[in-house]
């Protein structure tokens, strides 16, 4: 099977970067360390001068690929909710039963994530923690309106309308499917940070999972 997934791409808006970093290897490099120093450091310290010096490149060669870092961060964003509905899309296709079906896709969009051996310059356990700690920082901006017309926010979008269609092919009857799709793929973001920062204010644990409490909140809302 790996090998038979191994061409696959996963595809990021191209307005967001400047150069493709997939079709090189210094771009690839660029990936790889800038999820690395943005654990390290948080995103708030990050520069590219920063990361020039972690990889042995120029500062400006990265500007070549993207024209800031909140640009950066949209394509580690973009790029990680692109790998979460490609593994929901392959974990769901052909599952007759509606309601396992959504299911499993709950538990994708809020289980602990492991690393996918398919795509060697991107830490998905890395990249995870970054979207817990970082992600509302590529949309709590002023230019969030004029980024979402030009589809920045896409594959997130598309990933949301995903599981809004699976809510209500359980339950067509349900007035609030992309209300409770983007409160599931949100609040598990905010259940993982909880349970790492303020454990006094969440029920999830070592034992109980984000991915129980969303499965609980989903079924008690669409039940007819």
């Amino acid at each position: 099977m790996i090998n038979l997934l191994s061409n696959l791409k996963i595809a990021v808006p191209d307005k967001i970067f400047i150069k493709d970093p997939e079709s090189s290897d210094l771009g690839k490099r660029i990936i790889e360390h800038s999820i690395l120093l943005i654990d390290e450091i948080g995103f708030d310290d990050f520069t590219f001068k920063k990361l020039g010096a972690k990889i042995g490149s120029n500062e400006s060669s990265i500007y070549r690929y993207f024209e800031s870092k909140h640009k950066l961060l949209l394509y580690l964003t973009s790029w990680y909710w692109a790998w979460v509905e490609y593994q929901l899309v392959f974990a769901t296709h052909n599952m007759p039963d509606e309601k396992k079906k959504l299911f499993r896709a709950i538990e994708i969009v809020t289980k602990t994530i492991e690393e996918d051996v398919m795509f060697t310059h991107v830490n998905e356990v890395v990249l995870n923690k970054i979207i817990i700690n970082e992600y509302s920082k590529s949309y709590l901006t002023k230019e969030v309106d004029a980024e979402n017309k030009e589809g920045y926010f896409v594959v997130y979008k598309r990933l949301i309308k995903r599981l809004s269609d699976m809510i209500s092919n359980v339950n067509p009857n349900y007035k609030f499917a992309s209300s409770l799709a983007s409160t599931i793929v949100e609040g598990a973001l905010h259940q993982h940070f909880l349970k790492e920062h303020f454990r006094s204010i969440t029920d999830c644990d070592s034992k109980t999972t984000p991915t129980e409490f969303f499965k609980d909140l989903t079924i008690n809302a669409i039940a007819n």
